[in-house]
């Protein structure tokens, strides 16, 4: 996205007015406003100022810059798996994650005010968010039409007052935008979930006692039974592995770089043991944060 729709580009001008006057407390967040992250930013930070950015890593170099003091970034959805490169976008940050967060994605159907389904003809947005929604428009016999962004679709819906276009955004985009919400709910699957971790420059712990997670990267060596040995002390130690994904690197197709979530503190005694062993079986360990759990695992 390299610009933002007229009303949108309104709204983006307040809001980083307002996020500059109190620069510690605002949360940046990628999107126009009224996309997901928005209201992920609204949901963990109430009442803080928001600032929207154009890509993740605007929001995130917002943080290192001191104009914010937290992003919000999206890293998984129930239905397709990773958002964002955060293996990539963390590492070279030098933030940490200091939360997490959950939005149930919740899709309108927003249109111009005194417009009917019958009136709709194109519905535009993000093409995840037009997928998810498939099933519906396909029942209504609207055509989808891929854009940028689904809160940037819900503005250009508004600025072009255009009867038989509609967005699929957030209800949170409509009310921005003034947007008539046809339809709500009009995902297919009802466990249209996100999840989003919060950033900052410093790392935050849990309060002791508080069930914990813990996010880190890795690199096994280029031998025989490398991601086995690295993995044998959470198996030994007890330790829950809740996701665990592989990248490559600067194109080697090479040993691989994986990223770990887990369950608990490195002031677990079980956790220490299991990372002291990773750390014999890998060439490298980065820990991205330690974190209060949003939802028990």
């Amino acid at each position: 996205m390299q610009n933002y729709p007229e009303s949108a580009a309104r709204l983006v001008e307040e809001l980083a007015q307002a996020a500059e006057k109190s620069p510690e407390t605002a949360v940046a967040f990628q999107g126009a406003p009224g996309a997901y992250s928005h209201q992920a930013a609204q949901e963990m930070a109430a009442g803080a100022p928001t600032l929207p950015c154009l890509s993740f890593a605007d929001a995130i170099d917002a943080v290192r810059e001191g104009r914010a003091g937290r992003a919000i970034i999206p890293i998984e959805n129930s239905l397709h798996g990773r958002v964002a490169d955060i293996h990539f976008l963390l590492p070279e940050s030098g933030l940490s994650i200091v939360a997490e967060h959950f939005v149930r994605v919740r899709h309108s159907l927003l249109a111009m005010p005194g417009a009917t389904l019958s009136d709709v003809k194109v519905a535009i947005s993000h093409p995840q968010a037009l997928g998810q929604c498939r099933k519906r428009l396909r029942e209504w016999g609207i055509s989808p039409v891929a854009s940028f962004d689904t809160a940037a679709s819900a503005a250009k819906v508004a600025d072009d007052g255009d009867k038989s276009v509609a967005a699929v955004a957030s209800q949170l985009a409509g009310q921005l935008y003034g947007l008539t919400p046809l339809a709500e709910g009009i995902e297919d699957e009802a466990h249209n979930t996100t999840r989003f971790v919060s950033l900052a420059r410093e790392p935050m712990m849990p309060d002791a006692g508080q069930p914990a997670m813990t996010s880190l990267l890795f690199e096994v060596r280029s031998v025989p039974a490398a991601l086995y040995k690295a993995l044998g002390g959470f198996a030994t130690n007890g330790v829950n592995l809740t996701k665990l994904e592989s990248y490559m690197r600067d194109g080697q197709f090479q040993a691989a770089e994986f990223y770990v979530d887990i369950v608990g503190s490195p002031g677990d005694s079980h956790v220490e043991r299991a990372l002291e062993e990773l750390k014999y079986h890998t060439k490298w360990v980065r820990m991205l944060g330690t974190y209060a759990q949003a939802r028990p695992r």
